[in-house]
């Protein structure tokens, strides 16, 4: 499935992620991520193993914003043994940390700044470096915050992954069937969603967690996706 479920409110691992955990794989979620920041380490290599044990993908995704916090994320990446890492903006520097790891690296391309993160500039310069980002030895795909930025969001999406013939994962502020549809529509390989699942924000017919799952496995179905190929994450 392209829906990631990120066990994560605000950028942050929220403090009850293993519960959560429980629902999601009960309801049949199987790629699912966490933030570096919010739990110990410890705690979060034994949600990557749970995740791992039934079967799953995992994800971290870096929100750090100074180059030292954003290596050490990357390390600790290694260490919990996560299966991709989404995130950060020094793709240059991180890529040969994970080189020959068998990790999967997906950094965001444009300026990024801000807790919860925000995607600046205008579409050209982050086409420019979704492309160069893409052609870096060791970068497997990229992560778009497309709807925390304030341009035209369905044509930038389109243009990413028009460009860089590499999966594209949307991340940030997905919160209703059309926006699914929307990036199925524009290219994009898969999306993450976390608070908004959390705090009960997608639309959806029953409540709590488990409701709001289904609702956005029944989207993303209805959506049609048709995602480039990605071995051993299909």
């Amino acid at each position: 499935m392209p829906f990631i479920f990120m066990l994560t409110r605000n950028d942050r691992t929220v403090e009850e992620a293993e519960a959560h955990l429980d629902v999601a794989l009960e309801a049949g979620v199987r790629h699912i991520g966490f933030k570096d920041v919010g739990l110990p380490e410890a705690r979060l290599t034994a949600l990557r193993d749970r995740i791992a044990g039934a079967g799953g993908t995992c994800y971290l995704e870096v929100v750090s914003e100074d180059r030292e916090s954003e290596i050490a994320s990357a390390r600790a990446a290694l260490r919990i043994g996560v299966d991709v890492l989404l995130g950060g903006t020094r793709g240059r520097e991180v890529a040969p940390i994970v080189a020959g790891s068998g990790l999967r690296y997906m950094p965001f391309p444009g300026r990024v700044a801000g807790i919860p993160s925000v995607l600046h500039g205008p579409a050209e310069a982050i086409v420019a470096s979704a492309v160069e980002l893409a052609g870096l030895d060791g970068v497997d795909g990229l992560d778009l915050l497309a709807w925390r930025y304030t341009g035209e969001v369905e044509a930038l999406i389109a243009r990413v992954a028009g460009a860089v013939g590499k999966p594209v994962v949307v991340a940030g502020s997905v919160v209703k069937p059309a926006q699914i549809a929307a990036l199925c529509s524009a290219g994009a390989w898969g999306f993450t969603i976390g608070t908004a699942a959390l705090d009960g924000v997608f639309p959806a017919r029953a409540p709590g967690l488990a409701g709001q799952l289904a609702a956005i496995l029944a989207a993303e179905e209805a959506a049609g996706f048709s995602r480039l190929g990605w071995p051993g994450l299909d």
